[in-house]
């Protein structure tokens, strides 16, 4: 008999748009349902100290508990309501993590995070558009802005005031100081 959760969910939500990934769980951790967690909070320790988590099963957000979750070698560990063993734990790897947006701290005026910034139609400072923001990544140095166009993938680098001219979330629009042909 393969195994479950043996707790329901908290709460069940749709795909509902207050919820930002923060995270995925990673393999199972142990025999007593632990599994390994990945953060993508900044700095990564920020994810454990969230209350409640969203895992996103069968496409809708589900609530656990968390019961425990600390840091385990360069990672994190937690253990969450109904995930009773190693079996358990299997079935939630890769699945991602959430918060309800209203749980993360207040920016600064001039930052975003991320979730934010995707999706924005991207141009330089001449006009011309380049694409719509599809991803960003880390690179150690600074982060870059993954634009789709209509024929190409422009890798931008995220640096303020020397590529990145201006961000307007209200308008969902970016401009940049980029050569198009680059």
């Amino acid at each position: 008999m393969p195994s479950r959760l043996t707790h329901p969910p908290d709460k069940i939500l749709s795909d509902d748009p207050s919820i930002i990934v923060v995270g995925r769980v990673g393999a199972p951790f142990g025999v007593r349902g632990a599994v390994h967690i990945h953060s993508f909070t900044e700095p990564a320790q920020n994810l454990i100290h969230f209350s409640e988590w969203f895992l996103k099963l069968k496409g809708k957000w589900c609530a656990y508990e968390i019961l425990e979750a600390r840091p385990h070698g360069k990672g994190f560990v937690a253990h969450l309501k109904g995930c009773i063993d190693r079996d358990a734990a299997a079935l939630l790897t890769n699945i991602e993590i959430g918060v309800v947006r209203g749980s993360l701290p207040e920016l600064p005026e001039d930052e975003y995070y991320w979730t934010d910034l995707i999706g924005l139609k991207v141009y330089t400072e001449t006009g011309e558009f380049l694409g719509v923001i599809d991803s960003l990544f880390e690179t150690g140095s600074n982060d870059v802005i993954v634009v789709r166009g209509d024929s190409r993938e422009h890798l931008i680098p995220y640096i303020p005031g020397d590529y990145v001219v201006s961000v307007d979330i209200d308008t969902q629009r970016m401009e940049v100081r980029w050569d198009p042909e680059f």
